[in-house]
Parts: structure tokens; sequence; C-alpha cells
């Protein structure tokens, strides 16, 4: 009998998620996340580790987002033909997300052939992938909903629970069974991405059966968040200084689960009038496709949002003064505002999408507030931003960083170390061997695991990328 695991993305980093786990000779792929950060080493890892793609025999995915489903389509592309299993709501995000991927890429390769000929210099960079293999991609895609088992080797079964992150996320709960090389019935969590109590739109994540080992997320195993009643008022104050000056507001947001929390939230503040009723505009086509997933998925809506839609048939993903910006005509004339307004715009780590141009033409005017409401990673523009940087470079342009600079930590998708730890009292340990820490930075892992180890739970040994772990 073997059981094995390795991470070959998203041990001590945040991004890139791509673990594997290997029973008796045969391998599971949990999620297929592209790594953000400096553009050559990015690069770099982004086309390693696809040799021997066959060998996979199937591949879960956890969730939707970029670091987590962004290189399936290569994967496919490198001979992938296995199953790919998901939530429905997870396939429709990832798909949303894969062919963004896609147009981005072939974007900067238009832009960068256009740049070598003006050189005269010679140009053989290709993108990843094509949409023709997004749609390959996602012709292998298998949804389950929550709670509904399912077999993907025999004797291995898997099972889906809200993992309360973002719309469709799951914990993945793998039951290696009784009588198929093992003494009793193991049972192995893959957290992916855990998300927090008590965030709007979606629900609380949930409690699994009695698991064995633990394959755990600490993304911010160093970090206490605002509480959730902190955050409207937070978010409040920040619109009124920011009108008071006469100013814009920007926001780089995740087109998914991010952005519509703040267009919910921004409604809630109009609303109740502690804030003006001013401009709100999502600068994104794939926060306003996503958005419309969102209004298709009420199966994964907390009670309120739930009670709102179809009691009330109350949108709370639109209102009069909210407008959603697709065409670039559209986002160009945002430059020309002299009003004060709130622009949420994509990427959320400012490595890439229209946020960058509102940064070039925003960044240097004291009167604008740069709010950050998820997590940056290392080597991004945001973090550079939101370490304090002076000065940046957009576009290969360098900026004086005059801008007000905002963190609103209560925002984000993922738990905080002690909302992680209350989740582990929250299950059934009696049987837990052992876990296993991945998807965050060097520090914080070692925090999270002394934390979780003065709490009573095994102490947990930090992944470290491509060792080959035994699991029994």
């Amino acid at each position: 009998m073997e059981l094995t695991f390795c991470s070959k993305g998203a041990a001590l980093e945040v991004t890139g998620s791509r673990h594997f786990l290997s029973i008796n000779g045969q391998r599971i792929q949990i999620d297929c996340g592209a790594f953000q950060g400096k553009r050559k080493e990015t690069e770099e890892k982004n086309r390693s580790g696809f040799e021997n793609v066959e060998q996979t025999s199937a591949l879960i995915l956890t969730h939707g987002h970029y670091d987590h489903c962004g290189l399936i389509p290569y994967m496919v592309k490198k001979g992938y033909k296995g199953n790919i299993y998901t939530t429905p709501a997870s396939r429709d995000i990832a798909s949303l997300i894969m062919m963004d991927s896609a147009h981005i890429q072939a974007r900067d390769k238009e832009y960068l052939e256009k740049q070598a000929r003006k050189k005269g210099e010679p140009f053989s960079w290709e993108p990843l992938y094509t949409e023709q293999d997004v749609v390959q991609a996602t012709e292998l895609f298998v949804g389950f909903s929550y709670h509904r088992p399912f077999y993907i080797l025999p004797g291995v079964m898997a099972e889906f629970f809200d993992a309360g992150h973002i719309l469709g996320s799951a914990l993945v709960l793998l039951t290696l069974q009784k009588g198929a090389g093992w003494k009793e019935n193991l049972r192995i969590l893959f957290t992916g991405d855990l998300g927090r109590k008590g965030k709007p739109i979606i629900r609380d994540p949930e409690p699994v059966p009695a698991p064995d080992i633990i394959v755990l997320e600490g993304t911010y195993g160093d970090r206490l968040h605002d509480t959730q009643e902190e955050v409207l008022s937070k978010l409040a104050r920040i619109v009124n200084e920011t009108v008071d000056r006469g100013g814009k507001l920007l926001i780089p947001a995740f087109a998914v689960e991010r952005t519509q929390e703040l267009v919910y939230l921004l409604h809630l503040l109009v609303d109740g009038k502690q804030i003006p009723d001013i401009p709100i505009y999502v600068d994104s086509p794939m926060a306003t496709n996503a958005t419309t997933i969102f209004q298709v998925h009420p199966e994964c809506y907390d009670q309120e949002i739930h009670e709102a839609f179809l009691k009330h048939h109350k949108n709370p993903f639109g209102f009069n003064n909210l407008h959603f910006v697709t065409s670039v005509a559209e986002s160009k004339e945002l430059n020309k505002l002299k009003i004060p307004a709130i622009i949420i715009s994509a990427d959320g780590m400012c490595e890439a999408g229209r946020i960058l141009h509102h940064l070039a033409n925003n960044i240097q005017d004291p009167r604008t507030t740069l709010m950050f409401v998820g997590y940056t990673a290392e080597h991004t523009l945001g973090r550079r931003i939101l370490s304090g940087q002076k000065e940046v470079k957009i576009f290969g342009e360098t900026y004086t960083v005059r801008a007000k600079v905002e963190e609103l930590s209560a925002m984000s998708a993922h738990a905080d170390y002690r909302e992680i730890g209350e989740y582990l009292q929250a299950l059934d340990t009696t049987y837990l061997k052992s876990i296993y820490l991945v998807h965050g930075e060097q520090s914080a892992l070692d925090h999270l695991s002394g934390y979780l180890e003065s709490m009573g739970f095994p102490k947990p040994k930090i992944v470290k990328p491509e060792r080959v772990y035994s699991l029994i």
C-alpha cells in the first residue's frame, strides 16, 4: 500500500495551487492554478511540471479562482484527457476566468509581436493556451453538487462541502474505503481556500465528517481580519473622506465574489444614507459576466440573499447609480470624470486589466483613494503599493504614489488564523493524524503551525515544493 502527497504549487507561496495524491500508483490532482508575481519567474513556473499529465487519473477543482484553475487549459493542451470534477458554479466561473486569461494572452502576444517588429527583434513567445484550448478543457468538466458523493477511482470516493470562500467553492473530502487496500476508511480533507463565517452572499464554511488527514491553506496564517461588524463602518468612512476631497475611490478587486460583495455592501450603505449616492462603476467585462453567474446559482446563497431574491425580488447586485462598464471606450471615458465616483476594476493584485489604466491616470492625484480589499501576492504591483513604495512602474513608466492607500482586510474571503482554528475546533478530530500546510508564505505558515499546535492539534507539517510526503 502506498499513499503519498506532493505539492508543485502553493507550497511556501500563495498562488499556483497544484497538489498531488498518489494512491497505489494512481495519481489524483487537486487544482491546477496559475502563478502570479515576477513576470519571468511566473512564466517559467507556469510552463513547468506538465511532462507526464497522462499519469494523472483525475483532476478535482476546489473553486474557480485563477490561482486554482488558470492552468487547466494548459494541462489539457499537454495531453490530459481525464475528468475534471468540480461544483456546477465553479465550472461556470472557471470557464469565464480561463477564457478571459486566453483573451489577455492573445492581446499580449499581439502587443509584444508589434513591439518586436518596431525594434527589428526576433519574436517567438506563444501564449500558454488559446480560446480553443479552453473550450477543450471545459468539455472535460463534470459537475457535482455539494453532498453528492461520487467515485473518482475504485474504492476512492469524493464529496464536496461548502468552503464559504467564493460562489461554488468546495472543501474536498476523499474517502479511501475499507477493503480497497485499507484496513479502515481513511478520510483526507483538502480545504482549497477556506472561507469565513458571516460573509455576505455566500454560506459559511461547513463542517465535514471526521478527517484523518487535512491539507490546509494558510494564506492569512499570521493575520487577524477586522470583524464583519466593522467593515461597513470603515467602508463608509473611506467613501465619505474621498468624496470630501472631491476624488475617486479606486478599488482593485477580483471579478468573482469580491466585486459582487462590494456592490452588495455599497448598496446597503446607500440605502442607509451612510454614504452619498455617487456613481459606482464596475469596470470589468469579466465582473459583469460573473455577476450574471451569481444570479443563476442561488443554491450557493446564504439565507439573507436567498430571501431577498425569492421572497422580495430585490436585486442585491444592482441599483440606480450602479453602472457596469464593458467597452474599452466607456472605460476610457471614466478618466474624464470630474466628480467623485467609485471605480471597481480587476485585477485585484494590479497585475493586469483595466485597473492599471485607472492607476496610471489617478495614482498621482492626492484626492484619489486606492483601497485594497483582498490578498496581494509577493512581487505584485498591488503588494508594492500596499507596502508603502512611493514610486511604482505602470506600463514601464514611473509614477509617484500620491493617492491615499487603504486596506479593508475584513473583505478578505480567506479565513485568518483564529478563524482557521475555530473551523478545525468545529470538526470531529478524534482520528486526526496529521495536518499539512499549503498556500501561504513562510512567515504565515510558521505562525499558523505554532498556533494550531498550541490549540492541541498535531504539529502541522509545512509542505515544501516538490517534496513527497508519505501519509501512512
